[in-house]
């Protein structure tokens, strides 16, 4: 007995997010907030899964994400 699946494959998108994409994904969560990863991707008319939303949010879409070089007053 195993985990079972984040998501249903089928039907979904895979590999890199389109910039409409990410449009859409940020307009939903600032208009709802975050939360309810799995419920947010149909509710977005996203065909991606919950997982995949929340791992674009929080690694590349979220604002206040640093990027670039660390500073020195950092290390």
């Amino acid at each position: 007995m195993g985990r079972r699946p984040c998501c249903s494959k089928e039907g979904q998108n895979k590999g890199a997010w389109s910039v409409s994409e990410d449009k859409i994904l940020t307009e939903y969560i600032k208009l709802h907030g975050e939360g309810k990863w799995r419920d947010l991707p149909a509710r977005a008319g996203l065909k991606r899964c919950g997982k995949s939303c929340r791992l674009r949010w929080m690694n590349y879409l979220r604002p206040g994400i640093k990027r670039g070089n660390i500073s020195d007053d950092e290390v």
